[in-house]
């Protein structure tokens, strides 16, 4: 599985099917990018991860893709919503879409 590192905000996530698009507004020849991809959180992370994602608004780092950009969430999904016994690990799902 190809690993690669996304920057949300100050944060460093080891991103697992990352996906990139491009997508356009109907009635407007703006483009806005939208990337997607799965991370693992481990309970230790879990707050801060939390945290971090409900700020809504990031800045978005994707050093290998040579991505910089501003994102708000529009899609999010984990598999486990209750991370606080020690050594669990949860599947997160997320897709940001570029804020212009």
């Amino acid at each position: 599985m190809m690993e690669t590192t996304v920057w949300i905000n100050t944060t460093e996530i080891h991103a697992f099917n990352f996906k990139e698009e491009v997508s356009e507004k109907a009635n407007s020849h703006q483009q806005k990018r939208k990337i997607s991809f799965d991370f693992k959180v481990t309970s230790e992370q879990y707050h801060d991860i939390a945290v971090l994602l409900y700020e809504m608004n990031f800045r978005i780092r994707v050093p290998a893709q040579e991505l910089e950009f501003n994102a708000s969430i529009s899609n999010y999904s984990t598999s486990i919503t209750d991370l606080y016994k020690p050594g669990q690990v949860a599947d997160y799902y997320l897709e940001l879409v570029e804020q212009v």
